[in-house]
């Protein structure tokens, strides 16, 4: 039995690698167009971020939208994953806290419910690494925990 239960391990790694490489590719487009958007009219991101009371909005501004834009990068090549997931999921919880949170977890009441999704997305990449499609595997051997 014990052997059947390996087999069926090892048989079902296999597309593990696969479905990381998918969920970075999907995060790296779910990020793009609200980075573009930050990056490409930073005034007025810098005036959100005070209308929803972000602390020092210029600065977060900045940090945030090149945190954002550079993780569009990281992600779809599978670059140092883990350590810009943990930046991206400092973003998220200021998003899920600063913006969504007042709503509810509904998305459909502009709730915390995506970036929640995302932010747990964030933490599989931070603590598995980016699977053996990645830069990551390449140069560091640092895919998934095999």
């Amino acid at each position: 039995m014990r052997n059947v239960m390996a087999e069926i391990s090892v048989l079902f790694s296999y597309p593990r690698h696969i479905i990381f490489l998918i969920i970075r590719l999907l995060l790296a487009y779910g990020f793009a167009k609200p980075a573009l958007l930050k990056i490409s009219n930073i005034q007025s991101t810098i005036e959100w971020f005070e209308s929803v009371s972000i602390p020092f909005p210029q600065l977060f501004a900045y940090l945030v939208s090149g945190i954002e834009i550079i993780g569009i990068v990281l992600l779809i090549l599978g670059l140092f994953t883990r350590q810009i997931s943990v930046l991206l999921s400092f973003v998220m919880l200021g998003a899920i806290f600063f913006v969504h949170w007042e709503h509810g977890f509904s998305v459909a009441n502009n709730g915390f419910e995506i970036p929640l999704y995302y932010l747990l997305f964030l933490l599989l990449f931070a603590t598995f690494g980016a699977g053996k499609y990645s830069l990551d595997y390449l140069f560091f051997k640092d895919g998934n925990h095999e």
